[in-house]
Parts: C-alpha cells; sequence; structure tokens
C-alpha cells in the first residue's frame, strides 16, 4: 500500500484499478502486441491549471491532432491531459510500483476514447473510455522539456 493511503480503495471497479504493482517475473511477452503510436500536436496545448491538489497541463480534444493508436487499442485515443503525481521525499511518489519499489514521480498522459464517445465526461465512465500512459520518473540530469513546465508552475500557485 502506498504510504499515504492506509487501506485498498474500496470502490468497485473490478480489476483496472490503481494502484498497480507491476510484477517483473509475472510479466509476459505478447508478440501479437502491435507498436503503440503516439501523435501529439504541440499547439493543441490549451493551459495549465491549479485543481488545489496537483497542477494539469490540458488540451484541445475536439480533434485528432494529439492522439495514441495501436498497442492493445482497439481505437484511437484522444491526448485530454497530462499530470503528475509526487512525494514530499525523493524515495516514492509514483502512483504505481515495479516489484514494490516506487519512483520519485509519475507522468501520466490521459487520453479518451473519442471513437466511442462524444465526450471525455462519458468516457470516464466506461472500461474502455480512458487510455492512460504512466511513466515513471528518476532524477537526473536537467529536462529542457520538463524544465519549461516547472519554470510556468509559479503562475498557478492557487486554485
Amino acid at each position: 500500500v502506498h504510504p499515504l493511503w492506509q487501506s485498498p480503495l474500496t470502490i468497485p471497479g473490478g480489476t483496472r484499478q490503481s494502484p498497480i504493482n507491476i510484477q517483473w517475473r509475472d510479466s509476459v511477452y505478447d508478440p501479437f502486441l502491435k507498436p503503440l503510436k503516439i501523435s501529439y500536436d504541440p499547439t493543441t496545448c490549451l493551459h495549465i491549471w491549479n485543481n488545489g491538489y496537483s497542477f494539469l497541463v490540458e488540451f484541445d480534444d475536439s480533434t485528432d491532432k494529439s492522439i495514441i493508436v495501436g498497442g492493445p487499442l482497439e481505437n484511437q485515443y484522444r491526448l485530454k491531459q497530462f499530470h503528475f503525481h509526487w512525494g514530499a521525499i525523493n524515495d516514492w511518489g509514483s502512483e504505481h510500483t515495479v516489484d514494490s519499489k516506487f519512483y520519485p514521480a509519475e507522468l501520466h498522459l490521459v487520453h479518451w476514447n473519442a471513437v466511442e464517445y462524444p465526450t471525455f465526461e462519458e468516457a470516464v465512465m466506461e472500461g474502455n473510455g480512458l487510455a492512460v500512459i504512466g511513466v515513471f520518473l528518476k532524477l537526473g540530469a536537467r529536462h529542457e522539456g520538463l524544465q519549461t513546465l516547472v519554470d510556468a508552475l509559479p503562475a498557478v500557485k492557487h486554485k
């Protein structure tokens, strides 16, 4: 269980719930899985906003300009927003783990199935409505793209 969570989530939702502990030894290679194709248009980025406990970078999802397709996905999915999970200390902060190991932070790129659903809000309620790419982040050398985002954060101090 994550250090901040005292008990597992009790909300019903089946087997697709967070957090997930990815167990390396139980992972199985699927030779039939197609590559995941990511196509993002930077001009679709709208704004950064503070939701009271994190910040989100939101995108224009009214067209198919920023999408993912392939991999395990039956449809293409539009990018809606991305956000980060991080901790008070560098030892943990990621939502998910690998072999019970936490990472300092985790990036989530949230996409929705605009082929099957007319709005993001409707897609959220369905089992095939969202596709989230999670990226574990480690401490390391300065990353210019990430630094550009960090430099903008003082402008969204308040909800």
